[in-house]
């Protein structure tokens, strides 16, 4: 093979963080994903320690669970709208107006905790997730416009990571300055500052056009949210990479929100481990996201797809063995991080953790430059706001999942095995996928060479 005739060697994804093209969504998309989290928090350590007196005698518990209701409603409301509105609009102006409504509602989340209003901070809960509903078709319907084919996946691979490590951040920041001293003035501060930079950083996303300027806006929601699900499944890997970004976010929520209760009863931990059990998903889906980049060389294939899936399913159910004696240990009083790590027998629970949220990185960043690479450019943003819809079900069905196997009186080891089941079939049919996918794309080349 001549220099001529030689591919070029694939660059690394990290230097897309000095691109110019890259560089203002991916700390706009961080920053936005940085404050949502810190008042999310916030507010939640607020609700359990003040509201139960103030809002007519309402249990903290039911406060908690209307409070992440209330945020994921908007998901189900406004994602048909804010697709079409990504569409039809010009991405990186509509990017602007979102950020200047993130603005003004962190103002409002400052007079809230002023006056300590639960319910004004839940309103504002609820037009911080339709600020977010407004942003995912932008944040990812924005890529593959300002990136190269090639690039999709390591600009995937960053914002995922990213993403992950600054939720994981902003929980524990949101939920350590509300209980300091002046903990409600720090935390107004800091939110409206994040905004404002989140703002400052969107002003330099390269300007590009709209993608569907004709569009008619539909503000039918049930109609135009099946007429999204229809458009994305006219392209079968399309729709493919949809349903399989659904499943990850169901199996990452129902894992995110065993934590606390795993941490509690199984592993006999306090609150620094719920904590790490955070730091680890977060940490290893990001490494997962940066390897996939790697591993694929830029081309935008579900290869690893099937070992992500894989992976998922045999880590899961070797923490399920790892765990499950330890229920029967005896409770003493709850131990911290450094009392953890001293026992060997935990770092086995650590690495299975690990090797899930790898797998995990490894099976999604694909599926989401599939949809963003094969996805019509004047209906991108619709399939994605499609995707989010989905994404925002599955989310829903992980609680709904958990409170089910809870009434059947089933382990949070048991819990984790039963994923890790269920994720058999989506295995197999991934492989089916892959494998039937990678003949035909041979068959094709042979072809055209005889």
């Amino acid at each position: 093979m001549t220099a001529e005739t030689a591919k070029p060697k694939h660059r690394s994804q990290f230097r897309l963080l000095g691109s110019p093209r890259f560089l203002p969504l991916f700390f706009t998309q961080a920053l936005g994903a940085f404050n949502d989290n810190i008042f999310k928090n916030a507010l939640v350590i607020l609700i359990t320690y003040s509201a139960a007196a103030s809002l007519h005698g309402i249990d903290t518990q039911t406060l908690v669970a209307l409070a992440g209701g209330i945020f994921i409603l908007p998901f189900f409301l406004f994602s048909a709208t804010a697709g079409q509105l990504a569409d039809k609009l010009p991405k990186p102006e509509l990017v602007r107006k979102v950020k200047l409504l993130e603005i003004a509602i962190m103002i409002a989340a400052a007079i809230g905790f002023a006056i300590e209003s639960q319910i004004l901070l839940l309103v504002v809960l609820f037009f911080l997730g339709v600020q977010a509903t407004l942003f995912g078709p932008l944040k990812y319907g924005l890529l593959p416009e300002l990136l190269e084919e090639d690039e999709l996946i390591g600009g995937n691979a960053l914002i995922e990571t990213a993403t992950f490590l600054v939720i994981l951040i902003g929980t524990i920041l949101g939920g350590i300055i509300i209980l300091k001293a002046h903990g409600l003035t720090i935390v107004s501060v800091v939110c409206v500052a994040l905004a404002v930079l989140g703002w400052w950083t969107s002003r330099t996303i390269p300007a590009r056009p709209a993608a569907s300027p004709s569009l008619k806006i539909n503000y039918n929601i049930i109609a135009e949210t099946f007429n999204m699900v229809r458009l994305s499944y006219v392209d079968l890997p399309i729709f493919r990479s949809i349903i399989g970004i659904s499943w990850f976010w169901l199996i990452g929520s129902v894992f995110i929100i065993l934590f606390p209760v795993f941490a509690r009863d199984v592993l006999n931990g306090n609150e620094q481990i719920v904590a790490m059990l955070l730091s680890i998903f977060s940490v290893g889906i990001g490494i997962g996201s940066l390897v996939c980049d790697k591993l694929l060389k830029g081309r935008v294939r579900d290869y690893y797809v099937p070992v992500g899936a894989l992976g998922i399913t045999l880590f899961s159910a070797d923490l399920f063995f790892a765990s499950f004696p330890l229920l029967a240990t005896a409770k003493g009083d709850f131990i911290g991080i450094t009392a953890f790590l001293a026992d060997g027998d935990n770092w086995r629970i650590v690495g299975d953790l690990f090797g899930i949220s790898i797998c995990g990185g490894l099976y999604a960043v694909p599926l989401y430059a599939i949809l963003q690479a094969r996805s019509a450019p004047a209906i991108r943003a619709r399939l994605i706001a499609a995707n989010n819809i989905l994404n925002a079900r599955a989310m829903v069905g992980a609680s709904g999942l958990i409170f089910w196997l809870t009434s059947k009186e089933a382990s949070v080891p048991g819990i984790i095995l039963t994923i890790g089941l269920l994720n058999i079939p989506i295995t197999l049919y991934v492989s089916y996928v892959v494998i039937s996918t990678a003949f035909t794309r041979v068959a094709k080349k042979l072809k055209v060479l005889s």
